[in-house]
């Protein structure tokens, strides 16, 4: 069942180096709870430019990478190495530089066209009832993942695992993104505004309006890093 109310945690940091840093910490502290209860991690990568400096933080850190299975909020539908692609990004800046085993890495087939690799990424998370963190950004729209202003955010209860995306308002158009209520299956959901630009989102977001990333309502609640 979807919360009928999103419960936030905001923790204001002195600017984007602490907000990277007190993020890559987090991570790593449920990666050993996580791995410590249940033998494995397992976590939703945020894309775009926001998270890189986190990711290059992880890859510098000591952690059992073994246990690690790493999946995608998102992704645009590009050739697997376009430089633009969330997968591309995320290897180049961690996941190619550690002992994650490659089956453990997740990543969403979008240049099988968005249907094909929404349906595809749907089998993919069949077998994982609660993810154990999802890092997520904030767009200036109020954006996260895929999941835009005016668009299906697949917030309901029968809302699927994955949704195709193909008007999407920033290049490319067609995108896949897991959906508000996939996203919210989760024991943690941490999300990242740093940075001017983000500011009228988060007011917005404060105020109570109805953007994409209030949509994510996972029963813990969530945890906003901003500066």
């Amino acid at each position: 069942m979807t919360q009928d109310r999103q419960l936030c945690r905001w923790h204001a940091q002195a600017d984007a180096a602490a907000v990277d840093c007190a993020v890559a910490a987090r991570i790593l502290a449920a990666a050993t709870a996580a791995t410590a209860a249940r033998g494995a991690f397992h976590l939703v990568l945020a894309g775009g430019t926001t998270p890189r400096r986190i990711y290059e933080a992880l890859r510098v850190s000591a952690a059992r990478w073994e246990c690690w299975h790493i999946y995608f909020g998102d992704e645009r539908c590009l050739p697997p190495q376009h430089p633009e692609r969330n997968s591309r990004m995320a290897a180049a800046a961690w996941l190619d530089h550690v002992a994650i085993p490659p089956r453990q890495v997740h990543p969403i087939p979008a240049d099988l066209g968005a249907t094909a690799a929404a349906a595809a990424y749907a089998r993919t998370l069949a077998g994982v009832a609660e993810f154990d963190l999802v890092l997520l950004g904030l767009g200036e729209d109020g954006h996260t993942a895929s999941l835009f202003p005016g668009h299906d955010w697949g917030e309901g209860d029968a809302a699927a695992d994955v949704l195709a995306v193909f008007d999407a308002p920033k290049p490319p158009s067609q995108r896949v993104s897991l959906s508000a209520r996939r996203l919210g299956m989760a024991r943690q959901v941490i999300f990242l505004a740093a940075g001017t630009a983000k500011r009228e989102a988060l007011a917005a977001w404060r105020n109570g309006e109805a953007i994409p990333a209030a949509a994510v309502r996972p029963a813990a609640g969530v945890d906003i890093y901003y500066a």
